[in-house]
């Protein structure tokens, strides 16, 4: 029994992954694609709370510019677009 287990672990498993090409996917597209609003996303990256993407704001500047490489929110959300 042990020896079944030990076999299933070792075993490997391959995943064919997407074509990325490091572009930046647009919030609203990703909102689109999850079914939540772009304002939650947003609210959500610039937290910390979602990682599929980064939130930067330069000193003294009232907006955010936000940057979500497609491998990344793929990885995180399972969501990709070849573009």
């Amino acid at each position: 029994m042990m020896r079944e287990e030990i076999d299933i672990m070792q075993e490997k498993h391959y995943v064919e992954t997407p074509k990325f090409t490091g572009r930046n996917v647009p919030v609203d597209e990703i909102a689109k694609a999850t079914g939540k609003s772009a304002t939650f996303l947003r609210e959500a990256l610039k937290l910390g709370i979602m990682h599929f993407g980064y939130a930067f704001k330069k000193d003294g500047a009232k907006n955010y510019t936000f940057y979500c490489p497609d491998k990344q929110v793929w990885e995180e959300l399972g969501y990709f677009k070849e573009e």
